[in-house]
Parts: C-alpha cells; structure tokens; sequence
C-alpha cells in the first residue's frame, strides 16, 4: 500500500507515519524517558542521604526530638521553695544560737522578731495573690522562727528559770498561736480572676497544709510538759500521755483536714500507746490493792479513750480493733487488782477470769462492731492463759521421754517427779488445769458459728486431754494416778471415734509408754494394754491403719520387754519377737481394708527386723531368725495380691545359708554360690517353660555367673588341682547344654570359663615352651602371621573387583 494515501481513502484504518517520522518520534520519547529516569536517579539519591543521619548536612536531617523533661514544673518549684525554706531556717537557728558579729543576745531576739513577723505576715500577702506553695515555705519558715524565738526570749527574759516549765509554757503558747495562725490563714479571701483583672473573694480553697498540723504536733507536748514540770510520779506523767492520746483521738475522728487527721491519729497511737505500757509497768510494780487501783484507773481512762473511739469512728475495722483494745484495758485494770488480792498461782485465772467476763458484754446490746471488738479481746486473753500453759503441758507430756536412758530404775516420789525427773517445773503453775477446763468450756459453749465450730470443738478436745493430764503432775498426785490418769484419757479419746481425738490418743500413748518405764510392773501393763487397746480400735475403725500400726509397734515392745523381764539374751528375746510379725502376718490375711493390711504388714516386717537387729550378736541364732523371717515371708507371699514377697523370701533363705556357712567357718564360694545359683535356674527354667521367647541371658545369665565367676577366681587362686578340673567339668557340662538347646547364656558362659580354666592349667607348660623357642622364633611367627594377614586380605580385594567386573558385564 501506498504511503501517500489520503486519509479520507480508508477512513476505519489507523494512520501510520512514514519510518522516517516514526523513527524521529521514538528518538524523542526515548530522550524524554532518559531525562525522567536522571531526574528520578537524582531523586533517589537526595532521599538516601536525607534519610542517613549526616553531620555535613544538618539541614537534611529531620529536626531532633526535644529532651525528656525529668521534672514537672510543680516539682522543680516545690524542691526549690524547700531548699530556700530550709537554708533560711538553718541561718535563723546559726544566727540566734550562735552569734552575729558583736549582736549580744537580746539585739538578736530583737531582730529575730522582726524577721519572723515579716516572715508570718508574708503569706497573707502571697495567698492574695495566689502564690500559695510560696506561702507554705514562708509559713514554715515562720513557724521555725517562733520556736527561735521562744529561745530568744528564755535567754533573755528567763535565763535563771526553770527550763521544764519555760518549755510546758512555751509549747502550750506555741499550740495556740499556730493554730490561731492555721485557722486565720485559711478564712483570709483569696484571688479571683475577672475580666477586669484579679480580685479578692471569700476563700473557697484548701487551708495551707503546715500551719494546723505542727499545732497539733506540738500539741504532744504540754500535758506531759506541765506534769514533769509540777513534779508528778509516774501515776500523773502516765495520765498526761493517755489524756493527750484522747485528745488526739477526737481530733483524728472529728476534723476535716486529712493532714490534721493524720498527725492527730499518729499522736493518739504514739502516745496512747507509750502511755498503755507505762501503765502495764505501773500495774505489775503494784504491791498493794490502792496502787492497783491507780494503776486500775489509769487503764480506765485508756479503756475510755478506746471506747469512744468505737463509738465515734466510721470504719468497721477501726471499730472492732479500737474495741478490742478497750476490751485489753478493762482486763488489765481488773486483773491488776486482782494480781495483788491473790496468790501469786492464781494471777493467771484471775486475768482469765476477767476476760471471760467481757463475753457477757458481747451477748448484749451494744454495736455489732464493738460486740465483735469485745468477743476478739475475749479470745486473746484466753488464748494468752493457754499459751502460759504450754510449758507444764510441754513438760508432762515430754519430760518422760528421759526414762529411755535409765529404764526401770525404781518408782518415783509423784506424778511431777516421773514427768521433770528432777529437771525445770514452772513456777506457779498450780492452776494450769483450771485455766485449760475453763477455756474449754468456754470453746464448747460460747462458739455456735457453723464455720468456727468445727476448729472450735478440737481445740476443746485437744486441751480438755491436756487438762487430764496436767492434774497429776500440777497437783503431785502419786505415779500410779498419773499412769491411770493418762491410761483412761487414751481410751476415751479413741471411744470418740474420732479423727483428731485418735491422733491425740496415739501421741499420749507414745508418753504414757515412756512414762511407765520407771518401773518393770508398769511397763509390761502398760504395753499390755496399749496393745489391746488400738487392736479394738482398729478393730473397730477408728483410724485404723494407725491404730493397727501401734498395736503392732506396741507388742513388739512388749515382746522386749518380757524378754529383758525374763533376763534373756537379746538374741534369744529375737526369736520372741518374731511371734509379732508371724501374728502380723496371719492377721492381715483377715483385714479386709487395704490400708489397714499394709499397715499391718509394714509394722510386721519393722518387728522382723528389730528381731534381726537383736539375733546379730550371735551368728547362728541370727541365721535361724533369718530363715523364720523367710518363712513368715513365705507364708505371705501364698496370697495371691502379695506374690512378689517370694523373692524376698528367697532372699532371707539365701542370706540365712550364708550366716550359717559363716559360721560354721566354710570359706569355699559354692557353697555360698550354689543356694543362689541353683533356685536362679530353676526359675529361669520356669520362666522359659511359660515364655520360650525369653533371653537366655534373662533366665540362667545371673545364676550360672553367681557360680561359675566365684569359682573362676577361686580356681586361678588355687594351687591344687581338684577346683579346676571340677570347674572345667562344670564348665564342659554348661557348654555342651548350651550346644545341644542353642542358647547362648550357657554356651558362652561355660565355654568361656572352660577355656580360662585351661589356660590357668596350661600356663606352665605354655611357659616352658616359650623358653624353650629360640629368640628369633617370635618376630618370625609374628610375621609370618602379617603376610597371612595381607595375602587373606589381597585375595578379597581381587574376588570383590571379580565380582564388580561381573556385574558391569551384566549391565
């Protein structure tokens, strides 16, 4: 087709330029492409080095996150006002106590009230104008300088006086000025901003937080100040803190500011505290009932101030802890008065007797919170009289134990003397069962939550029994009482069935057993009893595993001690106290708990091996207790659930032949190999019968070695030669076995031992040969020996190439 056709000629077809133009516009876009891509290129370089952090051009670089600020505004202000507040007041305290050029004291007293004028008068000023922590510094500053000036003034005015009264003077006018400057501050107006500018108003904001609170701080100090001053004893200094601590109670339940609060509730723990335990000390130096009562009547006014803070506090915590502490006083003031009407044994119930009595309060109408104060006050005087028991209880229930060292050594003078055995009693302990009866009674009628009940009756239980057993011993009842005393408390705490009187039970025999040491009548009664009386306990189900366990432990100690009563010795007391675990044994097939068998055999075997332990001096009584113990291991292991003690029996048979081969001094190794190596096989025997699958080495390996290796060491050690042709017989006999079934624990076993017992023959002769062979005989040997070696070698290496030049002709 033509070039030059018009375009009118073929309307529907796409115009197409001649080469030459179409050539000259693809020269152009590719120009124009080559500039974009250099001004991309360029664009893609300037971004790249924008975005690394170079220090030449700071200018590309994104702008630099501002500093962390560490410190608020506020913070940095206050830190400043306190460093200033504080720098001031050390100058003013170096000024006034030190000196100021040639400034005698009274110029500095004057200069110093000036100073704190203008420092107590700037807040007024500050608060106007909004500046209120600026204020609080000054204002601190000038409460500090008031206190220098109080000093100022002693120096100038009073400088012969008495300092206490000065200083009661001084705190009581320090008390009132501060806190007339507290309240003044807090009603002045303060700034509103309007349009036209700040203003003043009536004051809605928060008073200065310093003023109130260091009133009240020094508020702590008069009462006690005045009291020293005026001379009073330990009675008015006492009464001054307590009155104080009042005080401050009123003020931490009744004013708003929470700084105020605070100092008020620290002063009134602070010193109601100091002034509770001044009172204590006051309350037991009392030899008399009139300073009982003084010390009575201070508690009474610390019971007061406790009081009416759980009358006026919100809080339940708070009321509830502030009635107990109440409660506490009001037994002390009583107790106190009582400590000094009564024998000094009866102090104890006498506080005891008075923390009973607040229960009478918890029963009446008063607040749930101050009832509940009231019933916890109750509790922590009972439990502080069951805590001055726990040495006579410890003592009675422990002390006996020193009898293991010296049994039978005659009857003691009491029930006290079997207990102590001569070493620490308690003073003053007469009432202790009184005071456990009567915190039980307490526990078993007072407490009728269904929460608390269950813990309320064990401890009820628990010292209802430390009560029987403390009356022998508190009362120097005679040792048979004692011994009947804690014999009846056993059986009644296993007639309760239940769980925790049975555990009591069993930690009183282990005393009871201890105690009846003294004498050899009373012991054997008492294991006697102990034996039959958990035998029907277990019987019976009372926590029987354990029952059954110290019946058994029990009457192994029985069986001792009728053989110590017999004069027997120890090794033939073994074979009775082998009719334990014999007995043991035969029960157990009976039991039909679980637990209560396997407590029972348990307690067996530990009487077997006490058996074991007492037959040891002795070695052919010891291997006749063995091979009982074997028996009865035997007779147990017929049961079906207990079949694995077969092993155990033919362990003990074992050991009993060697104790008996022992002593009958034979120091071959079969005869203590054989027993072993014989009832081996025969089981490995049994157990290839059931199973064929089963190794060799798991059958007959153990007990053929049990014999062949003892007697391999013996025959190389051997100088005859019976032992070693008996063993390569032996030996011979096991390969061939071995052989003639195929397994290989004997085959290689017997041949093994067969080959090193010839050696062993053969060695002598194996020597005199080598002797005989001429030295260069050896390397001769040797290496004809290595050209075997490589000539069997070279030939397997031709047969494999062989055999790969056959298959590569296959392929």
């Amino acid at each position: 087709m033509s070039y030059d056709v018009t375009g009118t000629t073929l309307r529907v077809m796409t115009h197409i330029p001649p080469p030459a133009v179409e050539l000259g516009i693809l020269d152009a876009e590719l120009r124009q492409l080559d500039a974009r891509r250099a001004q991309l290129l360029h664009r893609r370089a300037w971004l790249l080095t924008a975005l690394q952090p170079v220090r030449s051009a700071p200018v590309l670089s994104p702008p630099a996150a501002p500093p962390r600020r560490e410190a608020t505004a506020p913070s940095v202000q206050n830190v400043l006002l306190l460093l200033g507040a504080t720098l001031l007041t050390l100058a003013a305290i170096a000024f006034t106590l030190v000196s100021w050029g040639s400034m005698g004291i009274a110029g500095r007293a004057l200069v110093l009230g000036a100073v704190t004028l203008a420092a107590l008068g700037a807040p007024v000023v500050l608060l106007c104008r909004g500046l209120r922590s600026t204020a609080e510094s000054l204002a601190g500053l000038g409460l500090v300088l008031t206190v220098l000036d109080a000093y100022a003034l002693h120096e100038v005015a009073f400088p012969a006086g008495d300092g206490v009264t000065f200083a009661a003077a001084a705190a009581t006018v320090l008390t009132a000025v501060w806190a007339a400057y507290g309240t003044g501050l807090a009603a002045l107006p303060g700034p509103t901003v309007t349009r036209s500018g700040p203003t003043t108003a009536p004051s809605t904001s928060r008073p200065l937080l310093l003023p109130l609170p260091a009133a009240l701080a020094v508020a702590q100090l008069p009462l006690l100040l005045w009291a020293i001053a005026v001379g009073g004893g330990p009675h008015t200094i006492t009464a001054a803190l307590l009155l104080t601590a009042v005080t401050d109670m009123v003020v931490a339940l009744r004013v708003s500011p929470k700084a105020v609060r605070l100092v008020a509730a620290g002063g009134a723990f602070g010193m109601g505290g100091w002034g509770v335990l001044a009172a204590g000390v006051i309350s037991l130096d009392a030899t008399g009932p009139g300073a009982a009562a003084r010390a009575a009547a201070l508690f009474a006014l610390a019971a007061s101030g406790a009081f009416g803070a759980a009358w006026l506090a919100t809080g339940r915590g708070l009321r509830t802890s502030t009635a107990a502490a109440g409660g506490l006083f009001l037994v002390a003031a009583l107790g106190g008065m009582l400590r000094t009407s009564l024998p000094a044994d009866w102090t104890v119930p006498g506080y005891l007797a008075c923390g009973v009595a607040l229960l009478a309060l918890v029963q009446g109408r008063l607040p749930e919170p101050v009832r509940h104060g009231l019933g916890w006050a109750s509790g922590a005087v009972q439990a502080s009289a069951v805590l001055w028991t726990l040495p006579v209880v410890g003592v009675t229930l422990l002390g006996p134990a020193a009898w293991l060292s010296h049994p039978w050594s005659g009857v003691p003078g009491d029930a006290r003397n079997a207990a102590a055995m001569g070493a620490f009693w308690p003073a003053h302990a007469t009432t202790t069962p009184l005071v456990l009866a009567v915190v039980t009674a307490v526990l078993a009628r007072t407490v009728r939550n269904a929460e608390w009940q269950p813990q309320a009756r064990i401890a009820a239980l628990t010292l209802a029994w430390a009560t029987a057993i403390t009356v022998p011993t508190t009362l120097q009842l005679p040792y048979s009482v004692s011994l009947l005393t804690q014999a009846l408390a056993i059986i009644a705490l296993l007639a309760l069935a239940h769980r925790a009187a049975t555990l009591l039970a069993l930690l009183a025999s282990l005393s009871l057993a201890a105690l009846s040491l003294a004498t050899e009548s009373a012991t054997l009664a008492v294991l006697a009893s102990l034996t039959a009386v958990f035998a029907v306990a277990a019987r019976r189900g009372r926590l029987a595993p354990a029952s059954a366990a110290a019946s058994i432990g029990y009457a192994t100690a029985l069986a001792c001690a009728v053989g110590a009563a017999l004069d027997w010795q120890p090794q033939h007391i073994a074979l009775l106290v082998l009719a334990v675990p014999a007995t043991a044994a035969l029960l157990a097939a009976r039991i039909g708990d679980p637990a209560t068998r396997t407590a029972a055999e348990i307690t067996g075997a530990a009487a077997g091996m006490v058996a074991v332990g007492l037959a040891g001096a002795e070695l052919p009584m010891l291997a006749l207790v063995l091979a009982l113990c074997g028996v009865i291991a035997a007779g147990t292991a017929l049961r079906p659930e207990r079949r694995n003690l077969g092993y155990a029996a033919v362990a003990l048979f074992v050991v009993a032949t060697w104790v008996r081969l022992s002593a009958w001094d034979v120091g071959s190794p079969e005869a203590y190999t054989l027993p072993v190596t014989v009832p081996a096989l025969l089981v490995g025997a049994l157990r290839r019968r059931r199973d064929p699958t089963a190794s060799s080495w798991t059958a007959y390996g153990s007990g053929l070695a049990a014999t062949l290796a003892p007697s391999l060491l013996a025959a190389w050690a051997d100088a005859h030669w019976t032992r070693p042709l008996l063993l390569g017989t032996a030996a011979l006999l096991v390969t061939l076995i071995g052989a003639r079934h195929r397994l290989q624990a004997p085959l290689l076993l017997g041949g093994a031992t067969l080959v090193l017992d010839t050696l062993h023959e053969l060695a002598p002769y194996l020597a005199q040969a080598v002797g005989a062979l001429p030295r260069w005989a050896p390397p001769a040997l040797a290496g004809a020996l290595l050209l075997a070696l490589g000539a069997t070698y070279e030939q397997r290496i031709r047969d494999a190439r062989r055999v790969r030049e056959v298959l590569g002709r296959m392929n």
